[in-house]
């Protein structure tokens, strides 16, 4: 086969596909790897073939500029409520109609179309007319991935990065949809994709929204529930390039926590929601070894205890099976390595996409623990969890049960016949293709 990945350029996105693309290409298939040329280089050092499509995103540059109009994340939910951007409600009786709405139109104009411009679906069409991929595998947030397959007649899947938010928010979304009368039944997510699909002579089917099946990687016990077809996928960190320290092959003396705020947090949003210094001044006093990886910036004008060790950069995959405990931010990539290496978390959460969902799941599970008010926590309030997680076996036995559920998950080696047979089944004629209105 041959195999299309797309994606926005944010590289914890496209790590999140690596593990699957190089499982088909092992196989035999032929992969490329299709975003935005400001990743091109990342997806080129994974050893895969990268497809430049559109435009720079220059997403860290946008992000800055959101960032400049944020405070704490108490206004950072407030305005994405206001915005209409909050996908993370759960409470039924929150999920009115005009809030799942509200919620359509707002992602659909600033996050789905921002990260997904007219000129990258237009060159991922392009290059899958020409190329003739049987199966296009797309992240949850580039939908270039199954307008292209929806023209060429390709299969297509979802790959998940975290909780299925978009999925379980659009079945509640078509659920309400029902009971409107049929002249009040506005659908932005619709409209967009089939205008964008209209380009090209092709219709409209609500597959194109979620895909003809996703790819989960979430472990059962933490998946939110939909009615979606999907494959369950065990987890597999990846980190990208990266050497072993020396000092990582020596077990450590003291019980070791990791303090990490991930790549993706200190390159794209370009700050710290949660305090650096607070965080680092709360492990002090704690008869721990602490490696934190904080770059030079973060570190700034802070003078580190002598139990912590900085780091700008270490594999999570490698440090994370020596530690006893982490602290993050609750970013995708962070949480499932920790899990995958059944290591009890405490999280800080950012509040951005699937956080706090995370955090509570995690919780409520008795895996981890979170802040509940991360604006208004002290030094004393983490070191009490923190120690919790050390002291209480209860954390690192849940933890276990979880690590045991992902390795009996079928791993992306494991997954590949079926996702053949899942092409095979889905993919239509080569010969639906369509052209963009204008250039016949």
């Amino acid at each position: 086969m041959k195999v299309l990945f797309t994606t926005f350029a944010a590289k914890s996105h496209m790590h999140a596909q690596v593990p699957l693309a190089w499982a088909l290409q092992t196989a035999g298939h032929e992969v490329r790897i299709a975003s935005q040329p400001d990743l091109a280089e990342d997806i080129t050092r994974t050893g895969l073939t990268a497809v430049c499509v559109g435009e720079p995103l220059l997403l860290e540059e946008q992000m800055q500029r959101v960032n400049e109009g944020l405070g704490d994340d108490a206004e950072i939910m407030e305005s994405q409520a206001e915005a209409g951007m909050d996908m993370t409600e759960t409470r039924p009786e929150m999920l009115t109609w005009d809030h799942v709405l509200g919620v359509f139109t707002s992602m659909t104009a600033m996050a789905f179309q921002n990260s997904c411009p007219e000129r990258m679906i237009d060159d991922v069409v392009a290059f899958a007319r020409e190329w003739q991929p049987d199966l296009i595998v797309w992240d949850t947030l580039s939908f270039a991935g199954p307008v292209a397959a929806q023209v060429t007649g390709a299969a297509h899947a979802r790959l998940l990065f975290g909780l299925d938010l978009l999925g379980r928010m659009r079945e509640t979304f078509l659920d309400l949809q029902e009971e409107r009368l049929p002249e009040q039944r506005d659908d932005p997510l619709r409209e967009w994709l089939t205008w964008t699909l209209g380009r090209y002579g092709a219709e409209f089917e609500e597959e194109v929204a979620v895909g003809q099946w996703t790819v989960d990687p979430v472990p059962p016990s933490m998946r939110f529930p939909v009615k979606q077809p999907f494959v369950p996928l065990r987890y597999i960190p990846y980190n990208g390039q990266a050497v072993i320290p020396d000092w990582l092959h020596e077990p450590p003396k003291k019980r070791r926590v990791c303090l990490t705020l991930g790549v993706a947090h200190r390159e794209v949003l370009d700050g710290d929601r949660a305090s650096i210094g607070e965080l680092v001044e709360a492990l002090a006093e704690l008869d721990v070894e602490v490696v934190a990886t904080l770059n030079e910036k973060q570190l700034a004008g802070m003078e580190l205890p002598d139990n912590v060790r900085a780091v700008d950069f270490v594999p999570l995959n490698a440090l994370l099976p020596t530690c006893s405990a982490v602290i993050h931010h609750g970013g995708s990539g962070t949480f499932q390595t920790a899990l995958a290496h059944g290591v009890p978390q405490l999280i800080v959460p950012d509040m951005v996409w699937d956080t706090i969902h995370k955090a509570k799941q995690l919780e409520r599970f008795g895996a981890g623990l979170y802040l509940h008010d991360v604006d208004n926590y002290t030094a004393q309030d983490l070191r009490d969890h923190l120690l919790r997680l050390l002291e209480e076996p209860s954390f690192a036995e849940n933890c276990a049960r979880i690590r045991r559920e992902m390795v009996g998950t079928p791993s992306p080696n494991d997954i590949v016949p079926l996702l053949e047979k899942l092409t095979a089944e889905h993919r239509r004629d080569r010969g639906a293709r369509g052209t963009v209105r204008g250039e016949q």
